[in-house]
């Protein structure tokens, strides 16, 4: 029982010749393909936990689309919040929204675990969203999976971090947390969104987030503002075996220079 795959996030892919935040997005998940070509070839999966296109338009997920299709392994894929479902489905299809919600949810089952996607973005709206109807869904997925462990991953983070941007994550978690506990064996839950690697227990669940590839974020301390910075390039790789689980960082990027932009 061994499984072994690779987190993006954070992309903000823009269309071909086009910037986000002075950094060329397309050019950074290039290098991470290369990274995984070149070091977890032999992963079982990747999966991208939205915020996939800086402004959600169809040529972005076009640059996307051809960007990792040299990926040699399957690609799993959610939304965030500067995401556009509607142009991301016309682009990669409307087979990645699950039935029973309409948003990207998914489930996968590989190295005897079960690994469930959630997509928490709402249109119009930068906090993180799970509805009823999700809810709904997650209970039942994690039902059928009561003899294995289990990983969620979803854009947003639920747990506060103490920082300003704790204003942007899942602010009604109640029910996604009660939800999982109807499971014994949650893992991880792991996420994006906030652009700083972090990791926590709360309510007895073991919480992840990694920087992703666009901008990093400085951690922000009263009187000590945040800083926006240009890496590293963040992906992450889980292992899990039997009785652990262990969530990896790699910097694809290694850098870390000051941005800054008019306001």
């Amino acid at each position: 029982m061994t499984l072994k795959f690779v987190v993006m996030s954070d992309l903000h892919v823009m269309p071909p010749g086009e910037l986000s935040m002075t950094l060329d997005t397309g050019a950074r998940l290039e290098q991470a393909v290369d990274a995984v070509i070149a070091r977890y070839g032999d992963a079982d999966f990747c999966v991208l936990a939205g915020d996939l296109a800086d402004l959600g338009q169809p040529a972005a997920y076009e640059h996307l689309k051809a960007i990792i299709a040299r990926l040699p392994i399957p690609v799993h894929i959610t939304l965030g919040n500067h995401d556009d479902r509607a142009a991301f489905l016309a682009v990669f299809g409307a087979d990645f929204a699950a039935p029973e919600t309409g948003k990207v949810d998914k489930v996968i089952n590989a190295g005897g675990y079960r690994i469930v996607l959630l997509d928490s973005s709402e249109p119009g709206r930068v906090d993180g969203v799970l509805e009823a109807s999700q809810l709904d869904w997650l209970r039942a997925r994690l039902a059928e999976a009561h003899d294995r462990p289990v990983i969620v991953i979803l854009h947003h983070n639920a747990n506060a971090l103490h920082i300003e941007s704790d204003d942007i994550r899942i602010l009604q978690p109640d029910g996604f947390i009660d939800a999982l506990r109807t499971h014994p064996d949650i893992r991880q839950v792991i996420a994006g969104h906030v652009h700083l690697t972090s990791t926590a227990t709360w309510r007895g669940l073991a919480f992840t987030t990694l920087a992703g590839g666009h901008y990093s974020c400085t951690v922000d301390q009263p009187n000590v503002p945040m800083r926006r910075l240009a890496g590293p390039g963040q992906m992450a790789f889980v292992l899990g075996t039997k009785d652990s689980t262990t969530v990896l960082f790699d910097d694809f990027i290694d850098a870390n220079a000051e941005i800054f932009v008019e306001t």
